[in-house]
């Protein structure tokens, strides 16, 4: 079978890297929190060449902190970095989008019809996980619609900076402005008119930052 490719396996150093960054945007990893990486390699049951290597990508990324006395410790959330990243992954939706336009058919707009459905139950019962994944999922449809991996791997990068936020703040009462205007993003494309699109999928991004970002 010719088009069959080896599956790559991470390194030791990339599985660290991915398992710290997880807990440190899910909050596992509180902001503030020191990190000792003697203590994670007997964690993770591994040397500390590969803790310290995931630690150093981590400190590029702004995940982690590390002082002049050699503390390390979890970036704490800045709001206005946060307000920064918003803006950026707004326009990049927005983007993706205006990519997508031509390709976005009537079986997108079942699946995010769906996903949408199921990102409300999760608001109802306050899952804060789950609808950040359903909220994911239905923005991935349109992603992968502009068939632009870099438009995925610059949110990718992002990410960090506004998650740790949302999920700090999540309330799922102040759900149900994301859930109308999912709807008429759904409704935009399966109409026809999909003009708007871009505007609306940026203004969905930037109303969830204007609410995770006042004080």
């Amino acid at each position: 079978m010719k088009n069959i490719k080896q599956i790559p396996r991470l390194s030791l150093r990339e599985q660290v890297y991915e398992r710290l960054r997880s807990a440190i945007i899910h909050l596992e990893l509180k902001p503030g929190e020191r990190i000792n990486d003697k203590a994670l390699a007997e964690q993770f049951g591994v040397s500390r060449t590969p803790v310290r290597e995931a630690l150093k990508k981590l400190e590029d990324q702004g995940l982690i902190v590390t002082s002049p006395g050699s503390e390390t410790i979890v970036s704490l959330i800045e709001v206005e970095q946060a307000m920064h990243a918003f803006t950026v992954v707004a326009s990049l939706h927005a983007l993706a989008a205006k990519i997508a336009l031509a390709t976005l058919s009537i079986s997108h707009v079942e699946q995010m019809t769906a996903i949408n459905n199921e990102f409300a139950a999760a608001l109802k019962v306050a899952d804060r996980f789950r609808a950040i994944q359903k909220d994911d999922q239905f923005h991935a449809i349109i992603l992968e619609a502009s068939q632009n991996p870099e438009i995925v791997i610059a949110l990718d990068r992002l990410l960090p900076k506004i998650r740790r936020l949302e999920l700090l703040k999540f309330n799922a009462l102040d759900g149900q402005k994301s859930i109308e205007q999912h709807q008429e993003i759904i409704a935009c494309i399966s109409n026809g008119n999909k003009s708007q699109l871009p505007t609306l999928i940026e203004n969905n991004w930037l109303s969830l930052a204007e609410y995770l970002t006042k004080k």
